[in-house]
């Protein structure tokens, strides 16, 4: 194939893939407190982490902006439509890139392609259930002075819901890009286990950025973080061994 109709074919992938997060988004527009029951979810007393631990935890949200909640509502149903089409979005990527593979690393990838839908969702459902009402709860409860109330805004909440729960999702991919390294022949499991020590500082400083001045929060995250590099050497073939 010629450049050019290379490009058609990614537009044609683009194209879909677009097409396939729209659809999902309108029909999150039409069920607003189906939604939002979920996405408010963490800010109630009911919420599981916070029933285990006999916390009585409630948030008020308030909104001091005359469009915050449609554009709220446009954001979240956008992120829930990329959520729901994270499958489908991989299997189009996957589409474009195979033929492009030899057999032997069309097998490794498309285990990388397959796990990666599956650990994406763990990863959503860690910061959702884990990290995100860890967060609330430091939050909320710390305080420079008695007379200083919190009074959280609604596009504050879905700022850190956003952060907490997508961004953790797209983490959760390290050990499907290891495992195409891999089977590329550009990581081994040697490389991974001799910068194991670094490896545990950038995924602290990485928990820090995404869980802002909250070292509760940020150890609650760093610990699957690692986790999932200890995953990752697991999955990671040897270079040597990918060779006989």
């Amino acid at each position: 194939m010629s450049f050019w109709d290379h490009l058609e074919v990614l537009r044609g992938t683009l194209f879909r893939s677009v097409l396939a997060v729209v659809l999902l988004s309108v029909g999150f527009l039409f069920i607003p407190e189906h939604l939002f029951r979920a996405v408010l979810y963490p800010t109630t007393a009911d919420f599981p982490l916070y029933r285990w631990l006999h916390l009585d935890f409630r948030m008020q949200l308030v909104n001091i902006e005359v469009t915050a909640q449609f554009f709220v509502h446009l954001k979240m149903a956008v992120l829930c439509g990329v959520v729901l089409a994270f499958p489908y979005l991989i299997w189009e990527i996957w589409r474009f890139i195979a033929p492009a593979l030899y057999e032997q690393e069309k097998k490794a990838v498309r285990t990388a392609f397959g796990l990666s839908s599956g650990l994406f969702y763990l990863g959503v459902a860690v910061g959702y259930l884990l990290v995100l009402p860890v967060c609330l709860m430091f939050f909320m409860n710390y305080s420079v002075s008695e007379t200083v109330q919190n009074t959280i805004s609604l596009s504050s909440y879905i700022s850190l819901f956003t952060s907490m729960v997508f961004l953790v999702g797209l983490i959760f991919e390290f050990p499907t890009v290891i495992l195409v390294l891999s089977s590329l022949g550009l990581v081994g499991k040697d490389t991974l286990r001799k910068y194991r020590k670094h490896a545990f500082v950038v995924i602290l400083l990485l928990a820090a950025f995404i869980t802002p001045s909250d070292p509760v929060s940020m150890f609650v995250l760093a610990v699957p973080l690692y986790g999932l590099y200890e995953f990752s050497i697991l999955v990671c073939r040897d270079h040597h061994d990918s060779d006989q």
